[in-house]
């Protein structure tokens, strides 16, 4: 399994037959490499959205156009793209399974907000979310935009995550201490990886304090672009 950073919230993983990019926000992110967009996406397969945000789903239907892929998530907000974009959509929801290839992956509960850009101001787009991802022997969960939430102990009793990939940055999300709160008292992480941080100044810049309220997981903070093996 390969992990890529693509900043903020956005990742590109490589896991049994599928390439996954979880919200691939490359357009205007400013701690994203422009000119590494074509690596960032080629050979995707699928693009997982946890919630409607331009800071989570900006580029995926020009992504999805581009590379002839699907993009998975909360069936509200797929159902209405594929009327209105024409692209391919995979709408489920909280609970759902989906089988892509050899991965599963579950959709599961985040609480945030979701909506998109309308004409007179912002648009329901369905409802926010996270997901476990499954292949390899192995579950990640993604927890997309949340709050600690009592949910964690049933996706923990349910899917027994080993890794770990915690919005982090505070103001909009977890902060580091919320999240290192999280994955002690819910889960059993081997690895965490922080993200929704560092992107702009009202973010936490480093994960320091996630990283000492959990000295039992391996807590790494990922480069962009740099990917990691697991």
């Amino acid at each position: 399994m390969k992990i890529i950073w693509l900043g903020h919230s956005g990742f590109r993983i490589e896991i049994a037959d599928q390439v996954l990019l979880i919200d691939p926000w490359l357009t205007g992110n400013p701690v994203f490499p422009q000119r590494r967009r074509g690596r960032a996406i080629k050979g995707a397969t699928h693009i997982l959205l946890t919630h409607g945000h331009g800071d989570h789903a900006g580029d995926a239907v020009a992504i999805s156009r581009e590379l002839g892929i699907p993009v998975a998530g909360i069936y509200d907000l797929m159902s209405h793209w594929e009327t209105t974009e024409g692209i391919e959509t995979i709408g489920f929801n909280k609970g759902g399974t989906i089988r892509l290839g050899d991965v599963a992956v579950t959709m599961v509960n985040a609480v945030h907000s979701s909506s998109v850009a309308g004409e007179t101001g912002p648009a329901y787009a369905g409802s926010e979310a996270g997901y476990m991802i499954a292949a390899e022997g192995r579950t990640i969960y993604v927890s997309g935009d949340t709050d600690v939430m009592a949910d964690m102990k049933v996706f923990q009793d349910l899917h027994e995550p080993d890794i770990g990939i915690l919005s982090s940055g505070g103001h909009f999300t977890m902060d580091m201490a919320r999240a290192a709160y999280a994955a002690k008292t819910f889960f059993n992480f081997e690895t965490i990886i922080p993200c929704h941080y560092r992107t702009f100044p009202i973010l936490e810049q480093s994960a320091e304090k996630l990283a000492e309220g959990v000295p039992f997981a391996d807590v790494i903070e990922l480069e962009v672009m740099v990917p990691i093996e697991l």
